[in-house]
């Protein structure tokens, strides 16, 4: 029996896990939060000193956590760029991936490269503000003598799995954490280094991108250390998703994302064309707001928190008595209306209750999700189920909506590290050489049944509503 081991070090901490390398059962587990100064007044995230990735690391795997650990892989937060010298240290602390204040440099950066379709072909993604190579724009722009310097870029897995490996010579990366440079195409399988140099004004070292079961070396002492990833990827493999399936987050914004066997290019920019950590695709639709809106709603409902709304929404119906909420609160990027506001429609004198407003804000956020999935499924991507991640699934308002609205079975995972299991697993690859058939998450499991003919006179209704006010919105999308 081997044992293997997960790493996932997110924004905040540092989760381990030490599970059998056979069947993913976990063994032990260790957790320490990262001695990380946090922004000034709750704005954007500070510059991160990367040893500080290391101490909650050490702290989290103390009292011998590691003993008998034969592999171990690495996850970590995504985009977080280590910009670092001909010598190998840091020319400046870690931008993270949730660094917004380079905004202004994705924009520069699409239209240097001639505009957001350029850049879809180019790399399968449109730059925002946390991809790798706008900060680079950012940093040529705003610390041009620190960014002459940059020799070597690396994002956080990369950096982390070269400490643990004794900093070789030899630097590597995985498709998936490569996959949302900015720089590396998924479709191609190469880097970009025009990009780079557009970006930094120069050439820059890139680490090597090894096969999803490879190891990216063994330290002295004979301990594996596989490739490594970024988070989405490790939690879509520490779930079990495959071909078939998709991945519906539910955050203040959300996104879809689905296992697919190629990598989708769309002029658009809509699709994102990411990698996952198995040797597929992992192309992502965003939108702005999910949970937001139901935040949103249960403030001007005077109620004290989402959980009320859900109890609240639940006394209505499916179709809310015909109201119906385009949740556009913040603008938004699918359909793509950046200045739009949201709209309230079907206002009637037995529709104007509490308990409608509630359910139609649900159904509203779950119909955006909609449109997002069926941008996929435009493209030939097939959907059989769904796993719903995010504290908001467990709601009973989203539960009961939600497999009629997507039209397929809806997965709700019980709550787990699934990123560092993701990468414990990708540890049991590079130990044994085969792809681990760990077991599924648990989860619970909610069928449409005999309200999917219900559920798509609701998609229906809020997809007329949705063209009336913003005739076309989606023409472009995915084509």
């Amino acid at each position: 029996m081997g044992i293997v081991a997960g790493l996932d070090s997110s924004p905040d901490f540092t989760r381990i896990v030490v599970c059998d390398a056979d069947s993913g059962a976990v063994l032990k587990q260790g957790y320490a939060p990262h001695p990380l100064e946090s922004a000034e007044g709750g704005g954007r995230p500070a510059d991160v000193d990367p040893q500080a990735w290391l101490l909650s690391l050490g702290e989290a795997a103390g009292g011998g956590l590691l003993e008998g650990v034969q592999a171990i892989g690495v996850s970590t937060q995504q985009n977080a760029l280590v910009p670092l010298d001909a010598q190998g240290n840091t020319v400046r602390p870690a931008m993270p991936g949730g660094d917004k204040r380079a905004q202004a440099s994705a924009a520069d950066l699409i239209d240097r490269l001639g505009g957001r379709e350029a850049w879809a072909q180019a790399v399968g993604c449109v730059p925002q503000a946390a991809h790798p190579v706008t900060k680079l724009r950012w940093l040529a722009k705003h610390e041009p003598e620190a960014a002459q310097r940059i020799a070597l870029v690396l994002q956080a897995h990369d950096w982390l799995v070269w400490q643990l490996l004794g900093r070789p010579s030899r630097r590597t990366t995985d498709r998936g954490g490569a996959s949302g440079t900015g720089y590396w195409s998924a479709a191609s399988g190469s880097y970009r280094p025009d990009l780079v140099e557009l970006a930094l004004g120069h050439q820059a070292m890139l680490p090597e991108v090894i096969g999803p079961g490879d190891a990216a070396g063994t330290t002295p002492e004979g301990l594996i250390i596989s490739a490594g990833t970024g988070e989405t990827m490790a939690a879509a493999f520490g779930l079990g998703v495959r071909q078939g399936d998709a991945v519906v987050s539910l955050g203040a914004s959300g996104s879809v994302m689905a296992v697919h066997h190629e990598a989708l290019v769309d002029p658009s920019g809509t699709i994102t064309s990411l990698a996952d950590a198995t040797g597929m695709h992992l192309p992502v639709v965003h939108t702005l707001n999910a949970v937001r809106t139901l935040r949103g709603t249960a403030d001007m409902l005077g109620l004290s928190g989402i959980e009320e709304l859900s109890d609240l929404a639940m006394k209505s119906t499916p179709g809310s008595h015909g109201l119906v909420m385009l949740p556009y609160l913040e603008g938004e990027k699918t359909p793509n209306l950046p200045h739009t506001a949201g709209t309230l429609s079907g206002l009637r004198r037995e529709s104007m209750k509490p308990e409608h407003l509630a359910r139609a804000a649900f159904e509203g956020m779950l119909c955006g999700l909609g449109d997002a999935m069926d941008v996929l499924r435009a493209r030939g991507v097939e959907v059989r189920r769904v796993f719903l991640l995010g504290a908001a699934a467990e709601l009973p308002a989203v539960q009961a909506a939600a497999p009629m609205l997507f039209g397929t079975q809806v997965v709700v995972p019980q709550p787990a590290d699934y990123a560092a299991l993701g990468a414990a697993r990708q540890a049991a690859w590079a130990l044994s050489g085969q792809l681990p058939q760990w077991q599924g998450a648990a989860a619970q499991v909610l069928e449409p049944g005999e309200e999917l003919p219900v559920g798509q006179a609701v998609r229906q209704q809020f997809t007329a509503v949705r063209e009336q006010t913003h005739p076309g919105a989606f023409d472009s999308v995915g084509a």
